[in-house]
C-alpha cells in the first residue's frame, strides 16, 4: 500500500490543495523512494517532513495530527505531490474514472426501475405507490 491509500480521504483532498496552493516550501530527494521537505501549516507554522514511499508507515511529520503517529497527513501528501506530480494526475485521473463508473451505474439503477415502473399495470402500480407511502409515514414516525 501506498502513500494515498494508508491516507485518510480528507487528508488527502486536503493534501492536494496544498499541492496546488504551493504550500511545499522546499524538498529534496532524500533516498531512492524518500523525500523530506518543509511544509506550510496554517497560522503561518512550517512542518518538517519525510516521506518513504517504500515503507509508507515510516513516513513522519511533525504536525499536531502525525507527530508520534503512524499515520499519513496532509502535508506528508502535499510534499509527495510535490515531488512527484504524476502522482497527483493519476490520483485525479483514478477519481475521475470512479466517478464516471458511479455515475454509469446511477444511471443504470435509473433505467431499471424506470423499465419496472412501465412494466407494472395501474392497480400494481397504485398498490406498490401506496405500500411505498405507508412505509415512508412508518418510518417518519418512527423517527419523530
Amino acid at each position: 500500500m501506498g502513500l494515498i491509500e494508508i491516507a485518510s480521504g480528507n487528508s488527502v483532498w486536503r493534501g492536494l490543495n496544498y499541492y496546488n496552493d504551493k504550500k511545499v516550501l522546499s524538498w529534496q530527494k532524500s533516498g531512492t523512494e524518500e523525500y523530506v521537505g518543509t511544509v506550510a501549516g496554517s497560522n503561518g507554522k512550517k512542518y518538517t517532513v519525510h516521506i518513504d514511499k517504500a515503507h509508507p508507515r515510516k513516513s513522519v511529520c511533525n504536525c499536531p495530527f502525525a507527530d508520534g503517529r503512524r499515520v499519513v497527513c496532509k502535508h506528508m501528501i502535499a510534499l509527495y505531490f510535490t515531488a512527484e506530480p504524476q502522482a497527483a494526475d493519476a490520483f485525479l485521473k483514478q477519481v475521475e474514472e470512479w466517478e464516471a463508473e458511479e455515475e454509469a451505474e446511477e444511471q443504470e439503477r435509473y433505467e431499471d426501475l424506470v423499465k419496472y415502473v412501465k412494466s407494472l399495470s395501474k392497480t400494481e402500480l397504485q398498490t406498490q405507490l401506496l405500500n411505498a407511502l405507508l412505509e415512508l409515514e412508518d418510518r417518519r414516525n418512527r423517527y419523530w
